[in-house]
């Protein structure tokens, strides 16, 4: 299809579906009834008695109903299937044609770009559970999580730690009938529509977006951290306000901690090792605290600190290459050594680079 051609459908697709207010009035009412006058329209519908007649002449040259001039004038619906089977051929040969000029844009160098449409937005947190290969920080509505079940189910096969929280609690799949073990390793409630929608895949590639913005509410919209520091924001955002806050518990952190395993907070790492026993072995990439100069340490592990709140989490290293013991913290650590990006967990001996 020539580009002069795939205007002309494009033009054509946009008329047969560009219904105003008061047309998608008057067609639902036709449809539910079959046929009605141009008063009983009036009646039922929130269409201005004036403007029936320009409402339903509109839909007639869209090929939705037909007009009986008879007085009254009756308007009759059109089966849906015929009225849009010329829009839906146009439609399927558009989406075809369109597809093969398509060329998928590098996401690498949008570090951020703020979207309104819901329908990208969609995509970006489904692209980001499906980016996830070791851990996943979620905050869905019930409607979300039915959505991207199968996303999950497919990173939850492929070992990736998901920590979720439904929002708001009220709605939220009842844990004695639903089974969150498929789709988590440990999922919480949080009350409120207040409650932001996220996802942070392995803490750089993350989506943030208010409940609004997935309602199609245009004065909305949603972040995303593209392979981001910036991503680690909402990371941290996530385990001191939304997970914290979460009080009803869902399905409680219980799965086995197989090890190698990565981390990108610092908080789910020190919270797993504090549960493992043995000699445990710690190598992290991040960077000095001080000088800001990348830096990887490696170390046996010999000491955590973890809060109640969840709010502070370090653990420190003892890495025989001359400093007695190195302090790690998370994003913006001020007070450790070393700002942690990754920390790879293992036995016997320091884990090597995840590169």
């Amino acid at each position: 299809m020539s580009e002069s051609d795939l205007r002309d459908v494009l033009e054509h697709v946009g008329e047969g579906f560009d219904l105003g207010e008061y047309e998608i009035a008057a067609y639902l009412a036709v449809l539910e009834h079959g046929e009605m006058t141009a008063s009983e329209i009036a009646d039922e519908t929130d269409v201005p008695q004036p403007r029936v007649y320009d409402t339903v002449r509109s839909l007639s040259d869209r090929g939705l109903v037909e007009l009986r001039e008879s007085r009254p004038m009756v308007v009759v619906a059109v089966d849906p299937d015929e009225a849009f089977s010329s829009l839906r051929s146009s439609l399927v040969d558009l989406v075809d044609d369109l597809e093969s000029l398509y060329t998928a844009p590098s996401r690498e160098t949008e570090a951020v770009s703020l979207v309104k449409s819901r329908t990208t937005i969609l995509r970006y947190f489904r692209e980001t559970i499906e980016a996830a290969e070791y851990e996943l920080a979620l905050s869905l509505t019930p409607s979300l999580v039915g959505r991207f079940e199968e996303e999950l189910r497919a990173a939850r096969e492929r070992d990736v730690d998901i920590e979720l929280v439904v929002t708001p609690a009220a709605d939220a799949p009842d844990r004695r009938t639903y089974d969150y073990d498929r789709i988590a390793t440990a999922a919480r409630a949080r009350r409120g529509i207040t409650t932001p929608l996220l996802a942070v895949a392995d803490g750089d590639y993350s989506v943030y977006a208010t409940q609004d913005a997935i309602t199609s509410n245009p004065d909305r919209y949603a972040v995303i951290f593209n392979r981001s520091a910036l991503g680690f924001l909402v990371l941290g955002f996530f385990g001191t306000v939304v997970w914290t806050t979460a009080e009803t518990e869902l399905l409680e952190h219980t799965t086995e901690i197989d090890l190698p395993r990565r981390y990108a907070s610092i908080r789910r790492c020190v919270k797993d090792l504090r549960e493992l026993e043995g000699d445990l072995y710690a190598t992290v990439e991040g960077r000095d605290v001080e000088s800001g100069d990348s830096r990887v340490v490696s170390g046996r592990v010999v000491q955590t600190e973890f809060s109640e709140s969840e709010e502070v989490a370090t653990l420190v290293l003892e890495t025989g290459e001359g400093d007695d013991v190195v302090s790690i913290g998370g994003r913006v650590a001020a007070y450790e050594d070393v700002e942690a990006y990754e920390i790879t967990v293992a036995r016997g001996d320091a884990p090597p680079t995840a590169d």
